[in-house]
């Protein structure tokens, strides 16, 4: 099927906002059976903009891919665009980092990355977002955390968790550059927390990973980084996170916290467009290898939502600044 006409503007918005798109520029996309319209609104929107355009999709035997296919190890040579309009199914994070960690190599191509993106997130708003506004809400939660060594996370639902950001930065997704990829669509502020500082409990009421909403509040609870133990829910949800969770050696170590800024993107089972919605965090265990000061090496990187939080950031010069009230984002000092 071709794309819809809004759905190739939103594919260009997204481009020429977050990628920097020119006519000059030589374009990638990876697409595959499920997500075939979307990577031809990317191909459209770039071909029609000037672009040098080549399509890649992914071959269907051996899904879900635990590496690269053979083919995509000579894909990149001379392409400056990347867009990975793929399957967003988390038993891909192997095939998906090693290829990331691959563009992201690259000292020229800026990479638009989509796992989970369908036809409705693109004609819905999120990639046609006011993109300025998102910028000046990434400088508020910026300022708040500068300096910052913890961050005291709290919801209604019974988060009561400390992370310890000594030595850690919080950046946005907002502009991809070489070596650092941005969703598509974009809309957070992230940074990795010390892998061992994390202590409390952790209470998710959103989606995770690629497996949707949960049907009743999941607890986790932290000690020096690690999730020691998982309740609530209902049996079927906390069995699978437990299995995520006993993937590898790595993969109960916190690797992210995030705060989301779009505000077109809405609260779904699609963790793409969900992390990234207003009035929402997420935090993820794992991998965050790639991401500003993260050390913790794993076969996963799963993301895990809640809504509505408070943050208090304290910091060793200075008064504590509350950053986020029941969801908001406060302005900063």
């Amino acid at each position: 099927m071709q794309p819809s006409k809004p759905m190739i503007q939103a594919a260009l918005s997204g481009m020429t906002h977050v990628l920097d798109l020119t006519p000059e520029d030589s374009v990638l996309v990876v697409t595959d059976q499920m997500t075939a319209q979307c990577g031809a609104a990317f191909t459209e929107a770039a071909r029609n903009f000037g672009c040098d355009v080549f399509q890649y999709q992914l071959p269907e035997d051996h899904r879900p891919l635990q590496k690269m296919p053979d083919q995509m190890h000579s894909l990149l040579e001379g392409k400056t665009i990347v867009i990975n309009a793929i399957v967003g199914d988390a038993r891909e994070v192997p095939f998906r980092l090693e290829w990331i960690y691959k563009v992201e190599a690259s000292e020229v191509i800026r990479m638009g990355h989509s796992p989970g993106i369908n036809p409705d997130m693109m004609t819905a708003g999120p990639l046609s977002v006011d993109y300025a506004r998102m910028q000046e809400m990434a400088g508020q939660v910026q300022a708040g955390f500068s300096g910052g060594t913890s961050v005291h996370i709290t919801t209604d639902l019974g988060t009561d968790l400390v992370l310890d950001l000594k030595g850690r930065s919080m950046i946005s997704d907002l502009k991809a550059k070489p070596g650092v990829g941005a969703n598509l669509p974009c809309g957070e502020v992230y940074c990795c927390p010390v892998e061992n500082g994390a202590s409390g409990f952790l209470v998710i009421d959103g989606c995770f990973g690629s497996h949707g909403i949960v049907n009743n509040p999941v607890q986790f609870t932290l000690q020096a980084g690690q999730v020691t133990d998982i309740s609530g829910g209902d049996k079927e949800t906390v069995s699978l996170i437990t299995q995520l969770m006993d993937t590898d050696e790595g993969s109960r170590t916190i690797a992210e916290l995030g705060i989301g800024l779009n505000s077109e993107a809405r609260m779904s089972d699609n963790m793409l467009e969900a992390e990234k919605s207003l009035n929402t965090a997420h935090i993820a265990f794992g991998t965050n290898q790639g991401m500003p000061g993260g050390c913790n090496t794993s076969s996963i990187h799963i993301d895990y939502l809640f809504q509505r939080p408070s943050m208090t950031v304290s910091r060793a010069n200075g008064p504590d600044i509350k950053v986020m009230r029941n969801g908001a984002i406060l302005h900063s000092n």
